[in-house]
């Protein structure tokens, strides 16, 4: 028995969010469907390191399972591949031992030491039906120094509960922002956040209230107060998720898996 680790690139625009739902319409139900037909499996049950909402993209989600199967790692690729829909395609796979009496095997998601997402702004008085599904829209002009000034009272350890939806399942709010990044080019703003891991809506969240302050509907340091109330209700509705996108997920270099770097947010804009 062995553990394969695969990373795997969706457009999120047509399904129910990634993980596995009656209706069949998710990432996870997608993929799985597609292992079990290339391994021929009745079932094959994964992992992910984080499970994304309905509209939300996978640049490198990282997800693994447990097999017998020897195959090459281009033919999990490839052979996987054939069988999904167009808005999916595995990347790359990677071969792991799995030591049942250990508790040091690879895991998708307790293994992850840091999680990064963009967040894709186009800023234009009129929308753009080429940015449709791949970047959240906001007509009125924001400033980029405001909300930068604002982000900086997000970083380091903190209680999020401002920035968490009401169902979040998440055992504890509290969690580590290590960066906040907003790069601008043209009309497109890219917000880049690196944390330990996020609450369910954490992001959308954020960049909405951030956008507050990039329109001086609100002073930056109002993000200091909204973050240490803890009360979701002051801070603002949730953005549209079509700009959000799960770029990285961290691990130790020991896995050596082959991820690609795609945590700068205008090297982002070039790869998309």
């Amino acid at each position: 028995m062995k553990r394969l680790v695969l990373g795997v690139q969706y457009d999120g625009t047509s399904w129910q969010g990634w993980q596995t739902q009656p209706s069949g319409n998710t990432v996870q139900d997608a993929l799985e469907r597609a292992l079990s037909r290339f391994t021929g499996a009745v079932s094959i049950d994964t992992t992910c390191a984080g499970r994304t909402d309905a509209g939300v993209h996978g640049i490198e989600q990282v997800v693994h399972f447990d097999t017998d199967l020897d195959r090459a790692a281009y033919s999990w690729v490839n052979g996987v591949n054939a069988f999904l829909p167009a808005s999916v395609a595995v990347q790359w796979a990677k071969e792991l031992p799995l030591d049942l009496e250990s508790q040091d095997n690879f895991h998708a998601r307790f293994s992850a030491r840091a999680r990064t997402y963009h967040y894709i702004l186009h800023n234009a008085k009129i929308r753009s039906p080429m940015w449709s599904h791949r970047a959240g829209w906001f007509f009125r002009p924001v400033e980029v120094e405001r909300m930068r000034a604002g982000a900086a009272y997000l970083i380091g350890e903190h209680d999020f509960s401002a920035f968490r939806a009401s169902g979040c399942q998440a055992k504890t709010p509290i969690k580590h922002m290590y960066g906040i990044q907003i790069q601008q080019q043209g009309e497109l703003i890219v917000f880049t956040l690196r944390a330990s891991a996020f609450l369910h809506h954490m992001v959308r969240n954020i960049v909405g209230s951030l956008i507050f302050v990039g329109t001086g509907k609100r002073e930056p340091q109002w993000m200091a107060e909204v973050l240490l109330s803890g009360n979701r209700e002051i801070a603002a509705p949730t953005f549209m998720p079509d700009g959000l996108y799960l770029a990285k997920i961290d691990y130790e270099n020991k896995w050596q898996l082959p991820q690609r770097d795609l945590v700068d947010g205008l090297g982002f804009l070039s790869f998309l």
